[in-house]
């Protein structure tokens, strides 16, 4: 099969909400589709309004797979959670093409609003 996607994409706008009024938890999730024949080994940095970027998230991706990641449930290579109630960017780097899109459940409400978008792809 073809291999579809980029290596480098770009999400400005993320933001975790540590509030949720429902069974729901508020998070979010970089979906990724790898449509290579080769495990894509993928790595986030958090960019942020205050403070330098956080480094060491990542997760994989097995060939011809999808993987939804809960970035509520990532932590990094010092065990450091992603901070809620932050707006935060984050640069999603993968060592082989992958396509990436980004959804957020905030249920703050106890009317869920969820949003949805393809990531901005970066041309090699």
């Amino acid at each position: 099969m073809k291999e579809y996607g980029k290596k480098t994409w770009l999400i400005p706008d993320c933001f975790l909400n540590s509030v949720s009024k429902n069974e729901n938890i508020s998070h979010e999730a970089i979906c990724v589709i790898n449509t290579t024949d080769r495990e894509a080994n993928i790595k986030f940095t958090l960019l942020f309004e205050d403070r330098p970027a956080i480094e060491g998230y990542g997760a994989k991706c097995g060939p011809m797979m999808t993987h939804h990641i809960r970035m509520d449930k990532q932590r990094n290579a010092q065990g450091e959670p992603i901070p809620r109630d932050t707006p935060y960017a984050a640069l999603v780097e993968s060592d082989t093409p992958i396509v990436v899109q980004y959804s957020r459940l905030d249920t703050s409400a106890v009317e869920m609003a969820l949003m949805t978008t393809i990531a901005y792809p970066v041309e090699e």
